[in-house]
């Protein structure tokens, strides 16, 4: 279920022991903010990184989707009076490649040497988080996503609950899920209503957390026809409640033993389980 109260917190100082500040702070001249043309950027291929195809895939999503509300200055030096790119090269290169972007916004910082600016390059690429798939989900809910929100309905109705986060401390609780792409896979394979069922059994089944595996293994068992018909999903909730983490272990073994993905040991596993002598279902 989405919240529609807005939450906002101001940015404050974080005071935890072992952050101290540096002192480049006061050493380093701070940033010029400058309007320039994008193609009067360079890039230094001592160390920036050639454009791979992932790279041009990025640069055509980011020139068809153009929205200054998500773009984001590169940051630059000036060397020999022009202007090369510390980050954000391909920023810069779909700019180029816009027709009506004439000029874009950079930042200016001071980095005399080849070294410095190396050395500025890799903190660039080093000290950040990636924004994981949850989070992603999370802005796209509140964006009003269509297929975002179609999965946390089906997660909502499934007894399940999308993460932001792993807890620090690994205590998931029943229904806790962050397979939020193996959810959406479901659905655009199985459609709304077939794929909570299957993620209704895991709810059911008191699954902390529901993994990608356990997705899989639960739409193999209720699906293939090697499978389907031989076990009910009242009782493979059962089996996966009764079996608890156990049952991943012994997948864990079975998949290394046998060569298999993990998510069809898991679904074996859980077969084995089953109860016997009922008749197969219709």
């Amino acid at each position: 279920m989405t919240d529609e109260t807005p939450r906002r917190r101001k940015i404050e100082p974080l005071a935890l022991p072992g952050i101290e500040p540096g002192g480049a702070a006061a050493e380093v001249a701070r940033p010029e903010f400058r309007w320039v043309r994008p193609g009067t950027l360079r890039v230094d291929e001592n160390y920036q990184r050639n454009l791979s195809d992932r790279s041009i895939s990025l640069i055509r999503r980011i020139v068809a989707d153009w929205d200054w509300r998500r773009f984001k200055p590169p940051i630059v030096v000036e060397v020999e009076g022009a202007l090369d790119v510390l980050d954000g090269q391909h920023t810069a290169i779909a700019a180029e490649s816009h027709p009506q972007v004439t000029e874009i916004p950079v930042m200016v910082v001071r980095a005399e040497s080849r070294e410095e600016r190396a050395q500025a390059f890799i903190g660039h690429n080093r000290d950040r988080i990636a924004v994981t798939p949850t989070q992603l989900h999370a802005a796209a809910v509140a964006a009003g996503d269509p297929e975002a929100l179609t999965v946390d309905q089906v997660c909502a109705r499934a007894g399940l609950r999308i993460l932001r986060v792993s807890p620090g401390n690994g205590a998931f609780k029943p229904g806790d899920t962050m397979a939020v792409g193996a959810i959406g896979a479901l659905i655009g394979r199985r459609g709304a209503m077939r794929a909570r069922q299957m993620l209704e059994v895991l709810g059911k089944a008191r699954m902390a957390p529901v993994s990608f595996a356990a997705i899989r293994a639960t739409e193999m068992l209720l699906t293939d026809p090697e499978y389907a018909g031989e076990i009910t999903p009242e009782d493979l909730s059962s089996v996966i409640m009764a079996l608890g983490p156990e049952g991943e272990r012994q997948a864990k073994l079975f998949a290394a033993s046998h060569g298999i993905p993990l998510w069809r040991a898991l679904g074996i596993t859980w077969f084995k389980r089953r109860p016997r002598g009922r008749k197969r279902a219709g």
